[in-house]
């Protein structure tokens, strides 16, 4: 199993919805993720909101990728790239350390994470 970005067992992000890249509940990458699906994130309503604006709705099912649509409080596997754009624009979601892929530190450092890390 991959490490997180605290360097210990990556951690499962969430299996209700099945996150992740590959579907299987953790935030791993690989060949053809080209999104990186590194970041476990906790969604707020001002993050789908601003995802949707940058043209991702999160929020509308889309069945024919078994996507259910996401809410507030749920958590996902973000694309690193889109939590640093919402980062930047002060509407980052909260961040779970221990299911977020140590990869993800080739984008964004540890004290940033660590400042939306889920308490």
């Amino acid at each position: 199993m991959p490490t997180n970005v605290l360097g210990t067992t990556l951690q499962p992000c969430c299996f209700v919805p099945q996150t992740g890249f590959y579907r299987d509940g953790y935030c791993r990458t690989g060949p053809g993720d080209r999104g990186l699906h590194t970041i476990c994130a906790v969604m707020t309503d001002e993050f789908l909101a601003f995802s949707r604006d940058q043209g991702n709705d999160l929020i509308t099912p889309a069945p024919e990728y078994d996507f259910p649509g996401l809410r507030p409080g749920e958590r996902w596997c973000l694309c690193v790239s889109r939590w640093v754009e919402a980062f930047q624009n002060g509407r980052a979601p909260s961040v779970v350390l221990e299911a977020t892929h140590v990869s993800a530190l080739e984008f964004v450092s540890l004290e940033d994470l660590q400042a939306h890390a889920v308490t």
